[in-house]
């Protein structure tokens, strides 16, 4: 399996043999490096002033692929399943696809990073780049190539490879050679490749798993989103795992949205609680041993948790993991849930809460889900509460009956909390009508606007609903956040 990448002297990249710099692989010698699925090998065949090649050989042992792999053993009668005999008889270690890309995530890491510290310049730059894999799978024909390189600046050429030389009559095998050519940054290059050469064969040869969501979207930082192939990409790479990429299509909608509003994603992919934005001295003087009201929202919905006596416990949205680090102090929820459609978010959450270095007691009642709120996932069903812990004010209004049918009508806990901004407080924190508390808020209630939405989900879904407030009470505006019970 090879895989050849040749750049050619331009003024980014005055000499060519810089190339080794890029790659983080010195040209004048021959390095292997043990991966997954065998030894792959880097060597240079040309290295000069006006031209240079850097060449990934991955030499495959087939048998180590299989050799311990539960169900191994059995076959799989499915169309194009791995039986028992094609583990063994197959193309894999000929044929370009998942594993020379796994290989070249591992060799090259660094370069798919866009890190070079010697050539920082260079890094940054389209380079005149060409591209060689000379036998990929390509289910879809030729012209795929076309459609999946081509909006990336690649010249493309694919030619079929017969399925015999010697009978031509026979046609076209699913194979191609693969030649691109184009004025690229290495970096981007080498995340083109790592994406796209498993979608071209519509394969993976390894267990997907929720990280490959991760890794695609990374991956496709820059490029993926605005691709006009974008959902053939999606399903081809997670390989159909419908939850997936249904997440990674979120995503990437995410980064499209903050491109065409000119936005860093940053501000839209901000799904982690931010506390009240008022400066300290336009609110009123507190009492003076309050505790924040992000605390005291805390305890108020873990107290009305306790109060339902759940012991399984949902937090939608659960952003940082406040909440998650609260429940999990609690011995009485054995089972602590948190979602959330931010990969950042549950990011951050994993850091805060320690996941690497919590006891295995606490890790083994915690489990953190990624997933899109307004859609039903069977993942968030059976449980005794849910708690929607100021997250229905980032739903933006046409979207709220969604994430009513998901939450009320198809997770349908025994319980669910909701708490949300009471709008009439603002005024408190020195806010103009109209101005809400936070720059992803799609809107804030009133109290009489929280008690008609809350009535109505509970006659609705077949819920007894409690209204209340936490913080600071007020006679004429009530308290600063709002609180909802439902008990099914």
């Amino acid at each position: 399996m090879l895989l050849t990448i040749t750049a050619s002297a331009n003024e980014a990249l005055p000499d060519a043999t810089d190339l080794g710099h890029l790659l983080h692989k010195h040209p004048g010698r021959a390095q292997s490096f043990g991966v997954a699925s065998g030894t792959a090998h880097v060597v240079y065949p040309e290295a000069v002033a006006a031209r240079c090649t850097a060449a990934l050989v991955l030499e495959v042992d087939p048998v180590a692929l299989v050799r311990g792999r539960p169900g191994s053993g059995r076959r799989r009668s499915a169309p194009g399943g791995d039986g028992t005999l094609a583990q063994y008889v197959n193309d894999r270690p000929y044929a370009a696809g998942s594993l020379l890309a796994v290989a070249l995530g591992q060799v090259f890491r660094t370069a798919l990073a866009g890190r070079c510290d010697l050539r920082p310049d260079a890094a940054a730059s389209p380079l005149a780049l060409e591209i060689t894999v000379p036998v990929v799978p390509c289910r879809g024909g030729a012209d795929l190539a076309e459609r999946l390189f081509g909006p990336l600046g690649w010249t493309v050429e694919a030619r079929p490879l017969p399925l015999d030389e010697e009978f031509p009559e026979w046609g076209d095998s699913r194979y191609v050679t693969l030649r691109l050519t184009g004025n690229v940054r290495l970096a981007e290059a080498l995340n083109h490749l790592y994406v796209l050469l498993p979608v071209l064969d519509d394969a993976k040869h390894y267990w997907i798993a929720a990280d490959e969501v991760d890794k695609l979207v990374r991956a496709g930082a820059g490029w993926l989103a605005t691709h006009p192939e974008r959902g053939l990409v999606t399903r081809r790479y997670l390989r159909r795992r419908h939850a997936f990429v249904r997440t990674a299509l979120q995503q990437l909608a995410i980064e499209r949205l903050a491109e065409a509003d000119d936005t860093d994603v940053d501000d839209l992919d901000n799904a982690v609680p931010v506390e009240e934005v008022a400066p300290a001295d336009e609110v009123p003087e507190a009492e003076p041993a309050a505790p924040p009201l992000a605390k005291q929202r805390i305890a108020a919905v873990v107290d009305a948790l306790r109060t339902a006596g759940a012991t399984s416990v949902l937090d939608l949205g659960c952003g940082e993991g406040a909440l998650l680090a609260a429940l999990l102090a609690e011995r009485s929820f054995t089972r602590v849930v948190g979602a959330d459609v931010s990969f950042r978010a549950l990011q951050v959450a994993a850091r805060r809460l320690r996941l690497d270095r919590m006891p295995e007691r606490t890790r083994d009642r915690l489990e953190l889900v990624q997933t899109a709120l307004t859609y039903r996932d069977a993942r968030l069903a059976g449980f005794d509460a849910a708690v929607l812990m100021e997250v229905v004010e980032h739903v933006d209004p046409p979207r709220l009956p969604a994430l009513e049918a998901a939450v009320f009508g198809a997770a349908r806990p025994r319980t669910v909390v909701v708490t949300t901004p009471n709008v009439e407080w603002n005024v408190r924190y020195g806010l103009e009508p109209g101005h809400l508390r936070h720059r992803d808020h799609r809107f804030e209630w009133t109290r009489a606007q929280f008690r008609e939405w809350a009535d109505g989900v509970a006659q609705r879904h077949g819920y007894a609903v409690t209204v209340a407030g936490v913080g600071q009470d007020d006679e004429e505006l009530g308290r600063p956040t709002q609180l909802g019970v439902f008990a099914r």
